[in-house]
């Protein structure tokens, strides 16, 4: 359970410091608005974040496999747009931010499991 917390603080921040660096990639209010979007990231990822990556992967002839990488970043993105639809915190002015917004939450989530890590270890 304290695993879970921490990966949602981490992304909370992620989501926050995206927020902050990029431009079209907006959070309505803050930390509190960054802990309800990741929640809510969370819970669309966990429920249709690996059915979308198997049906990218099939749809391009397995391509998307080999690709993983690339395919959970796609994956990744669309979920972002989702999360836009559903949350009224969250605004990505197109799909081109939300790549690069899934690009930079996933470096920043990686670096603060990573830190979580290092300083718990």
């Amino acid at each position: 359970m304290f695993g879970i917390l921490i990966s949602w603080v981490v992304l909370g921040a992620a989501f926050w410091l995206t927020a902050e660096l990029l431009p079209g990639f907006q959070l309505t209010g803050g930390w509190r608005s960054a802990a309800l979007v990741s929640a809510i990231f969370g819970v669309i990822n966990w429920l249709i974040g690996t059915l979308l990556f198997v049906v990218l992967g099939v749809v391009s002839l397995g391509i998307g496999f080999l690709l993983a990488f690339i395919t959970r970043w796609i994956v990744n993105a669309i979920l972002l747009r989702i999360t836009d639809a559903v949350s009224d915190r969250l605004n990505i002015k197109d799909f081109k931010t939300a790549l690069i917004g899934a690009l930079l939450i996933s470096l920043f989530g990686t670096l603060g499991q990573w830190l979580v890590r290092v300083v718990i270890a």
